[in-house]
């Protein structure tokens, strides 16, 4: 029986790993529980998995969660802030953490269970976007693992040698007889329409994913194709993969999630509905499959699957993100900081769908940072970019 430590639990990644929990509970318990604030939901999955311990990122849900355990008589243990959030992500007891934290607040937590030697389930993509050099650096010089967890990254894992598998961030793709990775994308809910329409979408039909259920955030990032460009930098990191060896395709109707090319002219695709539990569930009974409690794909209701190129003049984030890479990890910290408040300023209605590039570039281009050398470096230059962005926001605002 694995043992496991969610962080985030109360999200959407932490719920749909709680929901295959549920379904399994001779394979999987839950250890710990993480969350920033939600008290019904956390109180909810304490009732249900009674777990040992949970953390609260805010003292104030913490002592409410506290007095509601006690009055149901659950001796689940409940703490806050974030050195307790670090101690749930490396006890001892755990063998899998579940990194499914957004934003930057996740990166202590991961460098803790990384440090700790414990399988990573990784779903925060801040991780790597803005501290994959520093993250591999410490995988090499502990017996972590990393097993990525969102549909693309873990559509490619799948695909790959078992030796591969194990040795993620630290194997040569040429090595394995590997040509080429390829990451799907859908192309968002604006890929059909005109460069012009773009200026006058609104929040509402940005957060209307055509295939996924999402997040506001995330949902604008496709729109924008900046998560593509975001998966693109982590999947550098995950398959220590060049430039040359990755390839973007739009793939309208998400059927398939990625694929990867082998030298002898093999193309490995990884097919299924989209639904992230597929994803969530093969890591944590990795190398084993295990039923996930989701509908089957039927092909033969599937009369058409299509493949484009990215337009890059119409979604220049994912250009910008591509390139921002190249310059080194400190451009990314920038790019994602910028990114956040940018999206941010875009849901609250003050800047047009098409002015979230523009802060993302003034941004970058008017920050100069040294490369980071420890996760007090990158939140320090995260803490000044957005300062920027703010400014560069407030400069277009409608």
């Amino acid at each position: 029986m694995k043992k496991i430590t969610i962080l985030g639990s109360t999200g959407s990644i932490g719920t749909n790993t709680l929901s295959i929990v549920k379904h399994h509970p001779n394979l999987f318990k839950v250890i710990a529980l993480v969350a920033n604030k939600n008290v019904t939901k956390m109180l909810q999955q304490c009732e249900l998995f009674l777990p040992d311990w949970v953390a609260m990122s805010h003292e104030k849900s913490a002592n409410l969660l506290r007095q509601k355990l006690k009055d149901r008589k659950i001796k689940t243990r409940v703490f806050f802030g974030e050195k307790a959030i670090c101690e749930l992500a490396s006890l001892s007891e755990v063998d899998q953490v579940v990194a499914a934290i957004s934003g930057i607040a996740g990166l202590l937590p991961i460098l803790s269970a990384i440090r700790a030697g414990k399988t990573i389930l990784l779903a925060n993509k801040e991780a790597l976007i803005t501290c994959g050099r520093l993250f591999m650096k410490a995988l090499s010089s502990s017996k972590a693992k990393i097993l990525p967890i969102d549909s693309e990254h873990n559509a490619i894992f799948q695909l790959l040698p078992i030796e591969m598998q194990k040795n993620l961030g630290d194997s040569n793709l040429k090595k394995y007889g590997i040509k080429n990775i390829i990451l799907t994308g859908s192309g968002g809910p604006f890929y059909d329409l005109s460069l012009s329409d773009l200026s006058a979408v609104t929040p509402i039909e940005a957060c209307s994913h055509p295939n996924w259920s999402m997040g506001k955030k995330i949902s604008v990032d496709s729109a924008t194709m900046m998560n593509k460009g975001f998966e693109y930098a982590e999947a550098r990191w995950l398959f220590n993969a060049l430039d040359s060896e990755i390839k973007i395709v739009i793939h309208p109707q998400s059927i398939i999630h990625s694929m990867v090319e082998y030298h002898d002219g093999s193309v490995l695709a990884q097919l299924s509905i989209p639904d992230i539990k597929i994803a969530i569930s093969y890591a944590m009974n990795w190398p084993n499959r295990i039923y996930s409690k989701i509908d089957f794909l039927t092909l033969l209701k599937k009369k058409n699957l299509s493949f484009f190129e990215p337009d890059l003049v119409k979604f220049p984030c994912l250009k910008l993100t591509i390139d921002a890479f190249s310059e080194g990890q400190a451009a990314m910290i920038v790019l994602n900081a910028a990114n956040e408040i940018a999206v941010s300023a875009f849901l609250d209605f003050k800047i047009s769908f098409n002015k979230i590039f523009e802060v993302n570039i003034a941004t970058l281009t008017s920050s100069s940072f040294s490369e980071p050398n420890s996760i007090e470096d990158i939140l320090e230059i995260d803490k000044v970019s957005r300062i920027l962005a703010i400014n560069q926001v407030l400069s277009l605002s409608l």
